[in-house]
């Protein structure tokens, strides 16, 4: 037989929050004083003012935090009530989509790591881009994966001919 936290923690899912912009650390306090489990991940930055320089905590997907509840309505609600909370992500409207714990536990993993980790762009193969940065900035095309490297793909349809490109894929934003 389980015991009850043994039962009660199979209950419990992780849900992305989407937050008010810069409202992820008052918001990880408030619950934190409600007692509801969280993971805001935060990576820390060298920032320069004219006077000193200082590692600064800011978290690695702004407007994003994590939270450990019951898929159940008072849970959910208890959530939504925190002032800056702008709702949970999912498919569907209105309900809540779970983010499989291996993920959790992996970008958890990462962070306790403390190497340098910047964002990186959620890209899909095929998808239309934009090189935003550079001197190709402005240029779009469809981005491919080859040999794990990225690569833009130009194509002109009229002469049903093409170019690729090396790309980096933080220089690239969906279009």
């Amino acid at each position: 037989m389980q015991s009850y936290d043994a039962l009660y923690s199979q209950n419990l899912y992780w849900y992305a929050l989407y937050v008010r912009s810069r409202h992820e650390f008052k918001i990880s306090n408030r619950l934190a004083d409600i007692g509801i489990d969280f993971f805001l991940p935060v990576v820390e930055k060298l920032r320069k003012w004219k006077d000193r320089k200082k590692l600064v905590d800011f978290p690695l997907f702004p407007g994003y935090l994590f939270v450990h509840i019951q898929k159940n309505y008072s849970d959910i609600l208890t959530v939504l009530k925190i002032p800056g909370v702008v709702r949970f992500l999912g498919i569907l409207p209105g309900e809540p989509a779970p983010v499989p714990e291996e993920q959790i536990i992996s970008l958890k993993k990462i962070i306790e790591n403390k190497r340098d980790i910047d964002p990186y762009p959620y890209l899909k193969e095929g998808q239309t881009v934009r090189i935003k940065r550079g001197p190709l900035a402005g240029v779009e095309g469809i981005l491919v994966k080859r040999a794990g490297q990225h690569m833009l793909v130009l194509s002109v349809d009229i002469i049903q001919q093409g170019v690729s490109l090396k790309i980096d894929a933080s220089d690239v934003e969906r279009v």
